[in-house]
């Protein structure tokens, strides 16, 4: 195997796994963190070259400029998990959640894909999540920015497998990684909305604790890469080829209840 990929925010759960599995593979990976050289051995993937990467910081994204035009394969998978009500959250969080999860993961692409398509193969892969096609209360700035990283994804594969460039989007569900930990929140002391959000957030912990692993997930990444004609989406946990079957089915004012009653928001 002679294929380099870069696979952002390798330091743990889906993408940890997803550069392990790449690696057990055969191929060259390079994996991004904001502070590679404080990584304890736990968080890093054996055989991974791992580069600094600060998906908030313009001057970072373009400092990996010269390693991303020789990269075949980029998972963009590293990005922040955002939750509050639509009318308390802050201007510069917004602004952050896009620029991590959609602007960066953006310019990473079009940093490579000039010397995907000079070579005549390439593979990118948007780590996105169900929520975009169920989205939830007290998610939608998540909901937003996942939804926006799809309608990349899906736009631009209609300009590049011409190519042989070929853009998905692999869509988790409930996933075990332990980013309830790291959920960035924002509600107002004396929010109107708190009993509902506190809910959302209880059940939001709860399923992704009983959600299927992080090495599920790379292994959906893996044969999304591998595909000749990759799928636009493919999406892995909470059921999801029931749920997309209902989705195509039902009136989405139904979906869009059972979404909710599946996070205990009844009223």
């Amino acid at each position: 195997m002679n294929r380099t990929a870069l696979v952002t925010g390798a330091s743990s759960g889906i993408g940890l796994a997803t550069a392990v599995a790449l690696a057990a593979r055969g191929y060259r990976v390079l994996g991004t963190s904001r502070d590679p050289g404080s990584l304890p051995p736990e968080k890093r993937a054996a055989g991974v070259e791992y580069l600094a990467l600060d998906l908030d910081s313009a001057d970072s994204i373009e400092a990996l400029a010269g390693r991303l035009a020789d990269v075949d394969i980029l998972v963009n998978n590293a990005g922040e998990s955002q939750s509050g009500p639509f009318e308390e959250l802050p201007g510069e969080a917004l602004r952050r959640v896009f620029q991590v999860n959609v602007l960066g993961p953006v310019r990473l692409s079009q940093l490579a894909l000039p010397g995907m398509r000079e070579r005549g193969y390439g593979r990118v892969v948007m780590v996105g999540s169900m929520l975009a096609s169920f989205p939830l209360a007290y998610r939608s700035s998540y909901v937003a920015t996942k939804a926006a990283l799809k309608g990349f994804s899906n736009g631009a594969r209609h300009e590049l497998s011409p190519y042989g460039v070929w853009l998905t989007t692999v869509e988790p569900g409930s996933i075990n990684t332990g980013i309830s930990e790291r959920r960035t929140k924002y509600i107002a002391p004396d929010s109107p909305h708190h009993r509902d959000f506190e809910t959302m957030v209880t059940a939001l912990d709860r399923n992704e604790r009983a959600g299927v692993t992080p090495e599920r997930v790379a292994e959906v990444i893996v044969k999304a890469i591998e595909a000749t004609r990759p799928k636009p989406r493919y999406a892995v946990g909470s059921n999801a080829p029931f749920a997309f079957a209902l989705r195509r089915m039902l009136p989405a004012t139904v979906t869009e209840k059972a979404v909710h009653r599946r996070h205990d928001l009844t009223r």
